[in-house]
């Protein structure tokens, strides 16, 4: 009795370690989402003066100037960043799905090498082809303009969405499409009446991962996009920051509303990316 005492006291330590340890992670994490929100509240000279502290009198001073000012291009930036995702997402979606059937189902002499050359881009760093892609961009005019950016990200989203979808579709029995051939259905019948709708979770999956990656990516739009008016949203926070000083409350405020579509998506959707990764990663 006195032995399974002790055990169960200590097990009841080690829960209680483990949970404050997962509690300070956590805090970690959510922390500079709330300095953000109450430091957005403050003015300039009240942050400079005390950059943790609460605000004393909160305002929305800088949210009001930074949505009706024109001259920070904010909301033409997100306009482009939502047009920029959306048809990076369409494009990868679809190809991943159609590749990634491919290569999982079709039996050809290239079937492994193409998928090993898709793999090997999960592997090149990306600030690597910079120059490349701008010196090739320069070269056929393609710098600067609205569908500049949907060639690199598309190209690099599609490793990661081919991976998934092959090691999903494998996890089908191929029953299903032998039982619709024998039906009468047609190849591509089956693969958007029956596969697609199957592949959901990992299609999904792969949308979401995708979208937090485009929305957020700086380094093409920044070394392809030179006009002001094709900014996307990583560039036009860098407007806030100057040579000797920077406006860290609008700062913040204007990263507050770029980040509340991408916060909202997660906490729709979360419940959807953990089953599709875990599908993805058991049944592949």
């Amino acid at each position: 009795m006195a032995k399974a005492n002790k055990h169960r006291a200590r097990n009841g330590i080690l829960s209680l370690f483990t949970n404050l340890i997962l509690w300070v992670f956590s805090l970690s994490c959510v922390f500079p989402l709330i300095w953000m929100l109450y430091s957005s509240l403050k003015e300039k000279r009240v942050f400079n003066a005390d950059i943790i502290g609460l605000p004393q009198s909160p305002t929305l001073t800088n949210y009001i100037r930074i949505l009706s000012n024109e001259d920070y291009h904010l909301a033409e930036a997100m306009t482009n960043s939502l047009r920029t995702t959306v048809l990076s997402i369409l494009l990868i979606v679809t190809f991943s799905f159609i590749v990634g059937y491919i290569l999982s189902r079709v039996r050809f002499k290239l079937n492994r090498p193409l998928y090993v050359i898709f793999l090997m881009g999960m592997l090149i760093p990306v600030h690597s082809l910079l120059v490349p892609i701008y010196v090739v961009f320069r070269s056929l005019d393609l710098n600067d303009k609205w569908y500049t950016l949907l060639f690199p990200y598309v190209s690099f989203g599609l490793p990661i969405g081919i991976f998934l979808v092959e090691g999903f579709v494998k996890s089908i029995p191929i029953s299903l499409e032998e039982a619709a051939a024998i039906d009468g259905s047609t190849f591509s019948n089956t693969l958007w009446r029956i596969i697609l709708p199957i592949c959901r979770p990992i299609l999904v999956t792969v949308a979401i991962i995708q979208v937090f990656s485009c929305w957020n990516e700086f380094s093409f739009a920044l070394v392809l996009m030179k006009s002001v008016q094709l900014q996307t949203i990583p560039l036009a926070l860098t407007q806030f920051k100057g040579q000797f000083a920077s406006d860290y409350p609008k700062q913040m405020a204007s990263m507050l509303i770029t980040m509340a579509p991408i916060v909202i998506l997660y906490f729709v959707f979360n419940r959807e990316i953990i089953k599709g990764m875990v599908a993805g990663a058991v049944k592949g």
